[in-house]
């Protein structure tokens, strides 16, 4: 999803790389407001009817002049939509099993503002990944952070798609890949100062628990890059943070600290409950951040938007 300018070129270049590197075809779309009808005249009539033809053929053209460059490098199509931005790219998903949604953000000052906004409302209700990207200088990213939650389902299906698509990424991009999972001790909170436990117990506890964590995160990375060649893992320079605090704070704090370009991670609390809204762990972490963001929605999501 584009608008024309300076701000869709690191979208178009990400996109046509992308799709490239997969054999796949590209859709471009743009999205234009629905045309009401002025006081006293009729919904649809003939002179709103005109208004919203010139509004989609100026929006057609100037995407036609957008991809033209781009024609024979990979299959591309523009489409403009009319209605509302968030609601038509989903159906547009929908239609058509595209499997990511690409654009930029909609406001300069990125996610500072993003929550109620139609880049949020296709984080939580898009059925495919959504990629946004910031207009940044470099052409590439320098360090990729997957944020994963290994007690987030039994198989861990979602983590290790996150992983896999963050190592794809990382590879492409020549990037350092940084892996964080948060954890919070069972029970040490309630263990100290309230029952009669040794300090030296409850620590033996806690470490204990991360020992177990760390060996279930080393196992989830086996799982993606382990069959890599040892060039390929020697390029991804994968680093692992095993972080004792909350998601929503101790994710954020990370990101800054690597100076992350892209963070990967889920967006949907639950699944198989149409329109259940993002987590607040999610939201909290994404109104942090200030860097690109690529958010999976876990196997089983039902998008709440109908065609």
């Amino acid at each position: 999803m584009v608008e024309t300018g300076e701000a869709s070129k690191p979208v178009m270049k990400r996109a046509l790389t992308l799709a490239g590197q997969n054999r796949a075809s590209l859709t471009v779309v743009d999205v234009v407001e629905r045309v009401t009808a002025g006081i006293g005249m009729p919904e649809g009539g003939p002179i709103s009817a005109d208004l919203q033809a010139a509004l989609v053929s100026t929006h057609a053209e100037g995407l036609q002049t957008l991809v033209d460059p781009y024609r024979g490098a990979v299959t591309i199509q523009t489409r403009v939509l009319v209605g509302v931005p968030f609601l038509e790219v989903v159906r547009e998903v929908l239609r058509n099993g595209h499997d990511l949604v690409i654009k930029s953000p909609e406001h300069r000052d990125w996610l500072d503002r993003l929550l109620g906004s139609d880049d949020m409302h296709l984080l939580r209700k898009c059925p495919c990944p959504v990629w946004l990207i910031k207009p940044e200088r470099q052409t590439s990213y320098r360090r990729i952070l997957a944020a994963v939650d290994i007690d987030d389902e039994p198989k861990g299906t979602l983590s290790r798609q996150i992983l896999e698509m963050a190592s794809s990424l990382a590879l492409s991009d020549t990037a350092e890949l940084h892996v964080v999972h948060t954890w919070e001790p069972v029970a040490e909170s309630a263990l100290r100062g309230v029952l009669d436990t040794p300090d030296e117990n409850i620590d033996a506890c806690v470490e204990q628990e991360r020992r177990d964590r760390m060996a279930i995160l080393d196992a989830l990375i086996h799982k993606v890059v382990g069959n890599m060649g040892q060039d390929d893992k020697k390029r991804l320079n994968l680093q692992k943070h095993l972080v004792k605090g909350r998601a929503h704070k101790e994710i954020p704090v990370v990101a800054k600290q690597i100076a992350a370009d892209l963070v990967v991670m889920g967006t949907v609390a639950r699944i198989g409950i149409p329109g259940f809204i993002m987590g607040n762990t999610a939201e909290t972490i994404l109104n942090q951040i200030d860097c690109s963001v690529l958010a999976i929605k876990p196997a089983g999501f039902k998008t709440p938007v109908k065609l």
